[in-house]
């Protein structure tokens, strides 16, 4: 039986396993090499060159090469504005508003350039099996929302891939820490890489891995510190020669490769020496660069990205209910943890230094292939519970944000709850999804949108919709809605074209928990508000009750008011509602008996 493959599709460098022996083992590529740079030479007519070859092209054609894709990928243009320092190639908005690279004239989805990736890691592997390769398993963040796995999905099947599997890269990771394991540990993953930052806590009990809770930040890796080296490089550069480096593209990439090579060399030296010969040229001739870098300086520099880290730590040990003394162990993940700072960081932190059994650019794509080796049987069953890291739910009349399924809940998952409609004879919903943490159903991140037609004319009320949530193990949405009367139904996986934002889970729970007292105040103002519809259905209904027992001026005194109680409901005037309803029941009780008796009969009904 062909072999089934574990790849870590990484931000800056992927990495491809199998299992072997009930053992998992990192594959070298063909440049002996067991990690492949996750960069991509589009050169026209021919092929995509995937790799070390590829990277080295950055200097000399840089309009061609693509290199951190995975920090676009299933992400709509708003919503990575905050991730374009330091990119090269023009990324625009498709039709849909999704992110789109454009190489010469020709636009490309990230999940193309992910897929001549996964291409690469697929041909490694066949090259060293000597075998076709045809399923895989296939690791993204925690962080990752439903829109961008299901493009990563997507890459792996345009890569000519069987997707067995989407799973996190922390709790991939954690499997191939515990698989040896003989007792049971509670386990910090810290996964600090080239593009995103996440950390997951876990319980791993025998052949069980529990995930607590997981937190991170999408827009934070080893790319944003390369980009701060790359800035000092550059500024000193403009110092000494007086000349700005970045008119030309082949010297912002020289730059920006000396600043990655300093920043790998500060993680085992105290100070580098940068020499870039021949950088800039003025009415003298060429220009020549050289400069020192100490670890000192360099860690000042990245200080406050070092200090965004701790946040999200602070957020998964509060989810989880723990305190760092309560674990066992802190594995570092990710090529961005080998920088000396982020280790003690961790340690102190967690108050123990972190485990460095482990290589922490292989560890992921090992898990992995442990994964594929259990869907296919090669290994004995593994019980994977993880979470999923925002809540889920749906849109209420309104604008306000019913939660199904809560953050940090296990998955896979199934959940129901019945809903009904807000007016007479509705004979359909609409179906707004939603993650997010805010009690305002538009402060969240819109999933999908879809209508339930064909709903048995009923008055308000009374009708039963059941909407269904599932998130499967790869941790994609489905939703559902049913009436329950007719038994129509529609439902919708949630693609990744659906997103509208994708915001780092750890600033959205922040946000919500500040935000707590504005999002009360506008729960109470929209239910004051579907309180006067109510009142304005009931006046209505009076006065075409009793429209032969009024007065004509009170009659018409009653439509003025009317009026203006629907133009403040419209507007959301809770002030505006109040003074109108005000003037209503003033009117109303010039005939009391008649309007308060009708009053209480229409709210009993």
């Amino acid at each position: 039986m062909a072999h089934t493959i574990g790849i870590d599709l990484g931000t800056t460098n992927s990495v491809v396993a199998f299992l072997e022996g009930g053992k998992a083992e990192v594959i070298p590529n063909a440049e002996g090499s067991k990690t492949t740079p996750s960069v991509v030479l589009l050169s026209g007519d021919d092929d995509p060159v995937v790799g070390a070859v590829a990277k080295r092209q950055l200097i000399t054609q840089p309009e061609r090469v693509i290199r951190s894709v995975k920090r676009f990928i299933g992400s709509r243009l708003e919503e990575v504005q905050d991730r374009l320092a330091g990119i090269h190639y023009p990324l625009l908005a498709d039709d849909e508003g999704m992110a789109v690279i454009e190489v010469s004239s020709m636009l490309y989805k990230p999940e193309e350039i992910s897929a001549a990736i996964l291409y690469k890691m697929k041909q490694t592997a066949e090259d060293y099996l000597g075998e076709e390769i045809e399923d895989a398993v296939i690791t993204v963040p925690a962080y990752f929302n439903d829109s961008q796995r299901q493009a990563t999905k997507a890459a792996g099947q345009l890569a000519g891939l069987r997707v067995l599997r989407i799973i996190n890269e922390p709790t991939a990771a954690a499997l191939a820490y515990g698989v040896s394991l003989d007792e049971d540990q509670r386990v910090a993953v810290f996964d600090f890489g080239g593009g995103t930052f996440d950390v997951t806590l876990l319980e791993i009990s025998g052949d069980t891995y529990e995930v607590l809770s997981t937190n991170g930040d999408c827009a934070l890796g080893g790319d944003d510190i390369d980009q701060l080296v790359y800035q000092v490089l550059r500024d000193r550069i403009r110092e000494q020669t007086g000349i700005d480096p970045e008119g030309d593209k082949a010297t912002v990439q020289r730059i920006r490769e000396a600043a990655e090579t300093a920043k790998c060399e500060l993680s085992s030296l105290t100070k580098v020496k940068i020499n870039l010969p021949f950088i800039v040229a003025n009415e003298e001739g060429p220009q020549h660069f050289e400069s020192e870098l100490t670890r000192k300086e360099y860690e000042a520099l990245i200080a406050p990205i070092l200090e965004r880290l701790l946040e999200p730590c602070r957020n998964a040990l509060r989810d989880a209910k723990l305190e760092p003394k309560d674990l066992d162990q802190v594995l570092l993940v990710g090529g961005s943890t080998r920088i000396p700072a982020v280790q003690h960081l961790v340690g102190d932190f967690f108050s123990r230094p972190p485990s460095k059994s482990v290589n922490p650019d292989e560890i992921v794509a090992m898990g992995a292939a442990i994964q594929a080796g259990v869907i296919t049987g090669s290994l004995e069953e593994v019980l994977l519970l993880d979470v999923t890291p925002l809540s889920l739910g749906i849109e209420l009349a309104g604008g306000v944000f019913s939660t199904l399924i809560p953050r940090n809940s296990n998955i896979p998952i199934v959940v129901e709850k019945s809903f009904t409609t807000v007016v007479d004879n509705q004979k359909a919903v609409n179906v707004h999804v939603l993650q997010g943490e805010r009690k305002v159903a538009a402060e969240n991140r819109s999933l999908a949108h879809f209508k339930l037609n064909g709903i048995a004319p009923a008055p308000k009320d009374l009708p039963e919709i059941k909407v269904r949530f599932m998130i499967d193990a790869n941790g994609i949405l489905n939703v559902s809605a049913t009436d329950v009367t007719s038994g129509n139904m529609m439902e919708v996986t949630v693609a990744s074209a659906a997103q509208t934002s994708t915001e780092e889970a750890e600033r959205v729970a922040a946000e919500a928990e500040e935000k707590i007292e504005q999002d009360l105040n506008f729960l109470r103002d929209r239910r004051r508000i579907q309180q006067a519809r109510d009142f304005s259905a009931m006046v209505q209904n009076f006065m075409d009750s009793y429209e032969d027992r009024l007065a004509p001026e009170d009659l018409h005194a009653l439509r003025e008011k009317m009026f203006s109680l629907d133009v403040n409901i419209q507007a959301g005037n809770v002030e505006g509602v109040a003074n109108a309803e005000g003037e209503l029941i003033n009117i109303g009780g010039r005939y009391k008996d008649l309007f308060y008796s009708h009053k209480a009969s229409w709210e009993n009904k």
